[in-house]
């Protein structure tokens, strides 16, 4: 499973471990700076989706348990630090079912970061994945997500499409199942103007842990992460150093 692992930037002596799940249509790439900005006392590893750039041969993957289930198993060489989760959007609905199943295993998470993402339990009828081509893109655009000069390369768009639509297909189709209650702190992340999720809806994170939660409210939208990095950093920092270095297995 290591093609499912990408590490930026190795690390000789972290005190801990940031796994970063990407977004619908994203990539590992996304959370580079995010990477740099942590090392090297934070070792940062980000999940390579099949479907996207080195890995665009392989079949996709359109549902959030089969993601989670191949996730949990591409992480196991990697559970010998503290685990930190981070999540946006369709990667915080990845990650969550990734903790859950570390935890049933009795490899607990110390925090999940879920960002840009409503809670597990809230439900919205949406039904991008069934948009034609056009559609779907233009739901890309409005999202903000990805660069419009991106956007406006035909070969470029032939090849994301196909990541997409499945990413958006697992995204809209998730539905959460009873069970595992995570006794980790979960940390909701959400901007004010966010199309894709409430505050409300972000608070629902809430129920899905016997541990603290904190929400945070930022200006922006979908995308509110591009316009606060450091603040994302800061807090990332602040929280691997509040819950210390004791292994999670």
């Amino acid at each position: 499973m290591t093609e499912w692992v990408r590490r930026f930037h190795p690390s000789d002596d972290p005190r801990a471990r940031l796994v970063c799940f990407p977004h619908a249509g994203g990539s590992a790439s996304y959370f580079f700076p995010v990477s740099r900005a942590l090392a090297p006392s934070v070792e940062v590893i980000c999940l390579q989706y099949p479907g996207r750039q080195d890995r665009r041969t392989e079949p996709c993957l359109d549902d959030v348990s089969a993601f989670a289930d191949a996730a949990a198993s591409a992480l196991d060489p990697w559970l010998d630090l503290p685990i930190v989760l981070f999540g946006h959007s369709l990667g915080a609905s990845i990650a969550y079912e990734t903790a859950r199943r570390l935890q049933s295993s009795g490899r607990e998470v110390v925090a999940l970061f879920a960002s840009g993402r409503r809670g597990p339990t809230t439900t919205r009828h949406e039904r991008v994945h069934l948009l034609p081509d056009d559609g779907l893109l233009a739901e890309l655009r409005r999202m903000s997500g990805t660069e419009a000069t991106l956007l406006a390369d035909d070969e470029l768009v032939r090849m994301i499409l196909p990541a997409l639509r499945a990413d958006y297909r697992a995204a809209e189709t998730y539905h959460h199942s009873p069970g595992e209650t995570l006794r980790c702190p979960i940390i909701a992340l959400v901007g004010d103007n966010d199309p894709k999720v409430t505050v409300d809806e972000a608070r629902d994170w809430a129920a899905h842990t016997t541990g603290p939660f904190t929400l945070t409210v930022f200006p922006g939208g979908h995308f509110f992460l591009q316009d606060h990095q450091q603040e994302i950093v800061t807090a990332l920092s602040d929280q691997i150093a509040a819950l210390g270095a004791h292994p999670s297995g």
